[in-house]
């Protein structure tokens, strides 16, 4: 098995406790409706939301399942894995993301993704296909962003 880690830090001028509980704690029901044509609904298979659940996300094109391995309210972490749909193949096991939002001197925040890909044998990752995941997660991030730059008073 290989494993490839990189990690990813983004600002913000959100706060980390708006960015967090839009874009993780209530991504089931925000991400649909921001992204209806893309997300057509996220919902909770297994557990109560918590660590050790199973959410499935339903795209237009397909599902994918995470395993929520950690989510922490207080400090703004959250811990899950790619298991099964999208974005897993016969050449990829799993994909793990650490997620922490900080605040930053401007009363913003920082976001460090930490992404870990375990694939199956030594199959290696090309360079375009890790850029293109990356520019995903940075369009979600940045639409949640913008939402509550719209709405100054969405999750206060």
């Amino acid at each position: 098995m290989g494993v490839l880690t990189y990690t990813d830090e983004q600002t913000s001028p959100v706060a980390p406790a708006r960015i967090f509980k839009a874009s993780i704690l209530d991504s089931h029901i925000l991400m649909p409706k921001l992204l209806p044509d893309a997300i057509k609904s996220i919902e909770l298979i297994k557990g109560d939301g918590g660590a050790g659940c199973i959410k499935q996300i339903n795209f237009a094109g397909g599902v994918a399942k995470h395993q929520i391995d950690e989510v922490d309210e207080k400090t703004f972490t959250y811990k899950y894995t790619l298991i099964e749909g999208n974005g897993i193949s016969d050449k990829i096991e799993k994909v793990s993301y650490d997620i922490k939002f900080e605040g930053s001197p401007d009363g913003g925040s920082i976001s460090k993704m930490t992404t870990t890909i375990y694939t199956h044998g030594d199959f290696e990752i090309k360079e375009e296909e890790l850029k293109a995941g990356k520019e995903k997660v940075l369009g979600l991030y940045k639409v949640v962003e913008a939402y509550l730059l719209k709405n100054p008073d969405a999750y206060v």
